[in-house]
């Protein structure tokens, strides 16, 4: 039996995508597509327009006339208040169809839909956490410091038009997570959703659209980076890009900013470690840091712990239980409620995967389990069988560098200091987790690790805490106060009160 989502592809009906530009949904002006393969069956699920040059600065000019004309950049709190409101409303409404476009786009299983993190529930309440903000966003009042009679005063002002390029592993959550405080600040935007996962992000932004967001304030363009994305990133009417991605393209970003001296928010991955000490529940431990690379995504997530440190007092314990967990890895039909784990994105990413798990074995790691392919009606589909590395060192390069796959390194430490530096000893800093009983290590490891959030015996993500890294790991934090306010520009004002000079 060949494994098929023909018959799912099928009944969803899928379209051909369409260019959003203004208020129009419309064909790449050279009629070029996209052609979507599915990463679990190598079946053809539909295609999209590929953006033009032409077509993004058609997208842009929109963009750029929606903030310099429209109304949106000038509407009264309430009124975004309610649009806002309303995204969250009817992603929360279809959130079964935008499942089902989901797990047609990057093979999500829908059974990991029902975690929180990745469930349209998040999605809605990104929306709704920022239309709080809507109404919170002030300036400063503050006295004169010199000269006569005068006020001094602080304005928030939206930055403009946004370039926002999100990733095909959480397209939804991450779209929510840029256009969410974009919207609210007031800015314009143009999206560009990856060419591996498009179709959940065309219909979230219909939705977006029918919730009474005025023409050309959000604009969508499909298509890979070349040319659809380097055309977006370069144009000169953008005023701030932000990115989810891989540290290679964040690097390009960061050149086409520095070229217009854009406003940039980057989230650039990680090699986040968890950090095993012997007081811990270890088999709570193993089975979480596991499931990390393993579950739902297989590995495919900026936050999975791919870096487990251990205390030698508890290393072969952790080592069986997390190998026991990878028979809870279960490939196959998305849509089917057993399948726990997803394909890798591509046949591309799938030969980078392999060739980090035979990098491993050259480099002396010892390979407890895995790294072979699955047969039989998985041969067509991008599966490889969850890795665990044991005695890894901490300069190798499965220990240094993004897998973006199910692949642990296991990494044994002595004690608290040890355990720190090797932490520590990484270019990325995005999060890390801490398993112990004793509360007062727990602090002083919060502390000490260099990473952008330090969770204790457990990691889980909320739209209203900061998120993002240190280091190499990216610029700027999505979630919070602080990832509205890099939507804004702060205006001095300098306001005399009476004839005499300031």
């Amino acid at each position: 039996m060949v494994l098929s989502i023909k018959s799912r592809r099928d009944a969803v009906g899928l379209s051909t995508g369409e260019l959003l530009i203004g208020d129009s949904w419309r064909s790449a002006s050279d009629g070029r597509t996209w052609t979507h393969v599915h990463p679990a069956t190598g079946e053809h699920v539909g295609e999209f327009a590929v953006a033009t040059t032409a077509d993004v600065d058609a997208a842009v000019r929109s963009a750029r006339r929606a903030f310099d004309e429209g109304p949106w950049p000038r509407a009264r709190a309430k009124e975004r208040i309610r649009v806002l409101h309303r995204i969250a409303e009817l992603i929360r409404s279809h959130s079964d169809e935008l499942d089902t476009l989901l797990a047609l786009d990057n093979g999500m299983p829908l059974s990991f839909g029902q975690a929180y993190a990745m469930s349209m529930e998040f999605v809605a309440d990104v929306f709704e956490h920022h239309a709080g903000w809507v109404d919170k966003l002030g300036g400063e009042t503050l006295p004169a410091y010199q000269g006569g009679e005068h006020a001094v005063l602080t304005l928030r002002e939206p930055v403009g038009v946004v370039a926002a390029v999100i990733p095909w592993n959480g397209p939804l959550l991450l779209a929510a997570q840029k256009l969410a405080p974009a919207l609210a600040a007031g800015c314009t935007v143009v999206l560009k959703p990856s060419e591996y996962a498009s179709f959940a992000t065309l219909r979230l932004c219909r939705l977006i659209e029918e919730a009474g967001l005025p023409p050309g304030v959000l604009n969508v363009v499909t298509g890979p980076g070349d040319p659809t994305g380097d055309a977006l990133i370069h144009h000169p009417l953008i005023d701030k890009i932000t990115f989810t991605g891989s540290r290679t393209v964040g690097s390009r970003v960061m050149v086409a900013a520095a070229e217009g001296a854009k406003r940039v928010s980057l989230e650039l991955g990680g090699k986040s470690p968890a950090i095993v000490f012997p007081d811990a529940e270890v088999y709570a431990a193993a089975t979480l840091t596991m499931g990390t690379v393993t579950l739902g995504l297989s590995g495919q997530a900026c936050v999975a712990q791919s870096r487990a440190l251990v205390h030698r007092d508890v290393y072969d314990e952790f080592l069986a239980i997390a190998e026991g967990m990878t028979g809870m890895v279960t490939y196959g039909d998305p849509f089917d409620p057993e399948t726990t784990a997803s394909p890798l994105i591509s046949e591309r990413h799938l030969q980078r995967v392999l060739g980090y798990i035979e990098r491993g074995q050259q480099e002396g790691a010892r390979l407890v389990c895995g790294g072979d392919r699955p047969n039989g009606e998985l041969a067509a589909g991008n599966f490889v069988n969850p890795v665990i590395f044991a005695d890894v060192s901490n300069d190798a390069t499965i220990a240094r560098e993004e897998i973006f796959g199910p692949v642990l390194a296991v990494i044994p430490f002595s004690d608290e200091d040890e355990a720190v530096r090797l932490a520590n000893d990484t270019s990325y800093g995005l999060s890390a987790t801490v398993f112990t009983s004793d509360l007062k290590r727990a602090w002083r490891m919060t502390r000490a690790v260099r990473a952008g959030t330090v969770a204790i015996n457990g990691y889980q993500l909320e739209p209203h805490v900061a998120f993002g890294g240190f280091g190499r790991s990216g610029l700027g934090r999505e979630g919070g106060r602080g990832a509205i306010e890099a939507y804004t520009e702060v205006k001095t004002v300098l306001f005399p009160t009476t004839d005499e000079l300031m």
